[in-house]
């Protein structure tokens, strides 16, 4: 069961999620947010990768701040917790999740956006962490997720000063993947998501699993780790299956698009 505010449909093995709280610029509340942690753990059957995006004009505006100013510091802290647990359930879900940004991407929109895998953002695409000017702080993983993307010397400036990055320099930075034009990335994030339910669950679960812990592992750990789930993806059935097609010629050579 999902709240008013969030919508499913399945096409195949491709899901799409999309938020729709447009008349607040797709704020984050609180049953959103839970909606999304109980969707992000338990995924419906048969869907291979997930879209997430919008309705209306705008991504995410971030945090619904009107429960802010009534929390004690228990209450805050039980709150950002709640933001970390929904968007790791994304992170380190069972499923590789193409978000589709346009419009805002904002605050906790920006750290929701951080927990998924591949981004393709529009051009009316704007980022900014307003929460300097608020008075708060990052609360949903966004000091540990965006310094990985952009460094820690530009989120601090965000923070700081307030700064905007159109999605021209959020494409530079490495905040998005794919940059396209307004209107398309939907149909885009759709596109990529066909092709990675196209993959091997057991290669797609592995990237999105292990990938990320490798790369916080120190190497000598790191290698090990890599080893093991090589060697788990290579002997599965579907793995031999797809390998032989490539050696008896059946499968496409990687070209230069």
């Amino acid at each position: 069961m999902l709240p008013a505010s969030l919508d499913f449909r399945q096409d195949g093995d491709v899901g799409v999620l999309e938020l729709r709280r447009p008349e607040k610029r797709n704020a984050l509340d609180d049953d959103t947010v839970l909606g999304l942690e109980r969707f992000a753990a338990a995924p419906p059957g048969g869907v291979r990768a997930l879209v997430l995006c919008a309705a209306g004009a705008h991504f995410s505006a971030g945090l619904d701040l009107g429960d802010v100013v009534s929390r004690d510091l228990g209450e805050s802290i039980a709150h950002s917790r709640l933001w970390h647990r929904a968007f790791e359930a994304i992170e380190r879900g069972t499923i590789p999740v193409v978000a589709a940004l346009h419009g805002a991407v904002i605050g906790g929109g920006l750290e929701l956006a951080a927990a998924c895998h591949i981004l393709v953002a529009e051009r009316s695409a704007f980022y900014a962490l307003p929460e300097g000017q608020r008075g708060i702080f990052l609360g949903g993983g966004g000091s540990v997720r965006l310094p990985r993307l952009i460094g820690t010397a530009r989120v601090m400036d965000m923070l700081l000063t307030g700064r905007v990055y159109d999605a021209e320099a959020g494409q530079t930075l490495g905040i998005s993947h794919y940059l396209v034009d307004d209107r398309g990335a939907r149909a885009k994030a759709l596109e990529l998501a066909r092709t990675i339910a196209g993959n091997a669950p057991l290669s797609n679960f592995a990237i999105v699993q292990a990938l990320p812990r490798i790369a916080e592992s120190p190497p000598s750990i790191g290698y090990f780790t890599e080893a093991l789930v090589a060697a788990a993806a290579a002997t599965g059935d579907e793995a031999k299956v797809r390998v032989q097609a490539f050696l008896d010629k059946r499968a496409a050579k990687v070209a230069k698009s």
